[in-house]
């Protein structure tokens, strides 16, 4: 019979769990808002704006590589913000990861033009590029942490998930509030001025992240690893001492949903305006869709994957990611709002599956003293090498050929290449299994 102060204690940790899913959810929404941000204006006005002296397309591409700057900052941003985790705390780096990106997104919302100061505003731009790549890199890892090593032994899928969903309640939110500048202020108005308030209410969204997250107790896996002395001094340097090989799979395995994942993020919008002709408020509308499916599918595969396990889901993913890349272009190139929405829908499907479970998945890799490194790093790297330049390549694909379905072949090699990472993947035992000190937490 559990006793009045054991019931006391069950409330408060479940309490405690429901506060670090919150966090974990608004501060990684935050986090992306302010990215995704980024991402659709490099498609609407940054090449107007901070690259008038070249052509159309030429423009578009250099913001698209201002776009892939911040990706080439990730890794730097998760091999520090990987180290400080493991070794003063994942809550901390949080804090700090969280406090940069808003930053930076409202110094490029005050940031002048080409036309006001010439070359330098594109070098502010790549600077400020820089500075939200190395947030977003060491963002992720301590806040994906934060919610699994909370997590009950048997719901890690469902709790990391809570990260994951950050992607696309960002990127909606801020398709929302791009979609309502560009719906109450005439053309002009929005590439002279309405740009920027996307940009500056970041202000307002990370003193709330700021504030829920400040409110959350460190991961019990940290706690008891500080407790015990037993931090690593060097964490990056065990971590590739001991687990270089998970390291690369981890990479390769995220670096499929990453490519296919900012081609819908950033390349579609572009497209889908300047070569089909396309309004831009169509699009922003088409994008939303996506993140409601998006979202609500991620829930039902992190969840599935708790059940089934994380490779079969992952399995399923791919697949459709890579059968669906030449119906998503076929559909799409139809220019019909109806046959959009659908090559959208079952494209975010593919997406849901193979970036709901991967919280888990990661913090599944490596043992506890290095994990915060591990996943930091993966993470990082592979959405540099995936989704980094997947914009700007597809764009560079569509130009020399002629034809996007160049993409779709883009989009199937990446799959493929993840599918098979994912298959050498199962050979590797859970950490948390293996590590006597992990088995009790929350179990």
């Amino acid at each position: 019979m559990q006793t009045q102060t054991d019931t006391t204690a069950a409330g408060i940790d479940n309490q405690q769990k429901k506060r670090v899913a919150l966090a974990s959810a608004v501060g990684t929404s935050v986090e992306w808002y302010d990215y995704h941000v980024y991402s659709i204006a490099s498609a609407l006005v940054i090449g107007k704006l901070f690259f008038p002296e070249i052509s159309p397309l030429a423009g578009t591409m250099a913001a698209f590589a201002t776009f892939a700057v911040g990706f080439i900052a990730r890794p730097l941003g998760g091999i520090l913000a990987g180290h400080l985790a493991d070794r003063i705390g994942r809550k901390k780096v949080m804090v700090i990861t969280l406090t940069l990106m808003g930053a930076a997104t409202m110094l490029i919302g005050l940031l002048p033009t080409y036309a006001q100061i010439g070359a330098a505003a594109p070098v502010l731009l790549v600077v400020l590029r820089l500075l939200q790549g190395l947030s977003a890199g060491g963002e992720w890892g301590s806040a994906s942490l934060m919610a699994v090593e909370h997590a009950p032994a048997n719901q890690r899928g469902r709790f990391g998930n809570y990260v994951q969903l950050g992607t696309p309640a960002g990127m909606f939110l801020a398709n929302v509030v791009i979609l309502g500048a560009t719906f109450m202020l005439a053309e002009d108005q929005f590439e002279a001025w309405g740009w920027r308030v996307p940009f500056l209410l970041s202000a307002v969204m990370v003193v709330i992240g700021f504030v829920i997250r400040a409110k959350v107790d460190e991961s019990p896996v940290f706690q008891a690893l500080e407790k015990n002395s037993t931090l690593e001094k060097i964490p990056l340097a065990e971590l590739l001492r001991t687990h270089k090989a998970r390291v690369v799979l981890a990479v390769l395995s995220f670096i499929g949903n990453n490519a296919v994942g900012y081609i819908f993020l950033a390349f579609m919008t572009a497209y889908g305006t300047t070569s089909l002709g396309l309004a831009r408020n169509t699009m922003l509308n088409v994008m939303l869709a996506g993140c409601v499916t998006w979202f609500a599918s991620m829930i039902y595969f992190a969840n599935l994957s708790d059940r089934i396990g994380r490779h079969k889901v992952y399995f399923l993913g791919y697949g459709i990611l890579a059968v669906w890349a030449i119906p998503f272009f076929a559909l799409f190139n139809t220019a019909n709002v109806g046959l959009i929405l659908l090559a959208v829908v079952v494209l975010t499907f593919g997406l849901a599956a193979t970036y709901g479970p991967q919280a888990a998945l990661f913090a599944e890799l490596f043992p506890a003293r290095v994990r915060a490194s591990g996943v930091s790093l993966a993470y990082a790297v592979g959405a540099c090498l995936g989704g980094g330049f997947s914009p700007l390549i597809a764009t560079a694909l569509f130009g020399a050929t002629g034809t996007v379905y160049a993409v779709s072949a883009f989009m199937i090699v990446f799959s493929v290449i993840s599918f098979v990472a994912i298959a050498a993947l199962r050979r590797i035992p859970n950490s948390f299994s293996a590590s006597p000190s992990e088995r009790n937490v929350n179990a």
